[in-house]
Order: structure tokens, then C-alpha cells, then sequence
């Protein structure tokens, strides 16, 4: 075969210098949107709310009105550090963690 016939040409057989793609800038970007996003419209109110919780259920004292987390309502009769204990009904009482506490009610919400 004579020297001066080639199947590919040199020209075509090296890899063209084409395009880069994006920088490692360029790719962080959506990420980190998607994580601001995702901190304002999720973990930030979450996190409030806790707060809340926590503080209301710090102030919990005796003769406030409440719905446990089992959707009972009644009055607090007693307060110890780990738990309360609310009176449903006239003499029935039940001892709940304090965290269990999900609403403190206005005075006077319970009607006997």
C-alpha cells in the first residue's frame, strides 16, 4: 500500500478542543439554592415551632387549661419536672410527660 493513502486523516483522528463544560462554580450554584430553599420554606419554621413548644411547656403551671397529645382536655392540677398531671373530669386525673402537652387553652375554655 503506498504511503500517501490513509484511512483516517490526522487531522480527524486527534480529539477536538471543544467546549468546556460548566465550572465547579456554575455546578454549586442550583445546590446550594436548592439548600437555602429547602432551610427557609423547612427547617427554619420546624425549628421555631419547637421553640415554642418548648417554651410553652416550660411554663406550664397548675390551673391551666390543656389538650394532651391524645386530644384529651383538662385542667393541670400538678406540675413536676418530668411530668403533669391533668384532672379530665371531676376525680379523674391522668400523669402525662410534659412533652405530651400540645395546647395551653385561654382561661376559661373548659366548661364543667
Amino acid at each position: 500500500m503506498p504511503q500517501s493513502i490513509q484511512w483516517i486523516s490526522t487531522a480527524h483522528a486527534q480529539a477536538a478542543g471543544g467546549a468546556e463544560g460548566p465550572g465547579f462554580v456554575a455546578t454549586l450554584v442550583p445546590l446550594i439554592l436548592i439548600f437555602v430553599i429547602f432551610y427557609l420554606l423547612i427547617i427554619r419554621p420546624q425549628s421555631k415551632r419547637m421553640k415554642q413548644h418548648r417554651e410553652m411547656v416550660r411554663n406550664l403551671e397548675k390551673g391551666d387549661e390543656v389538650v394532651t397529645g391524645g386530644g384529651f382536655y383538662g385542667r393541670v392540677v400538678r406540675v413536676n419536672d418530668e411530668s403533669v398531671t391533668v384532672e379530665l373530669a371531676e376525680g379523674v386525673r391522668v400523669k402525662a410527660q410534659r412533652e405530651s402537652i400540645q395546647t395551653v387553652l385561654p382561661k376559661g375554655s373548659l366548661k364543667d
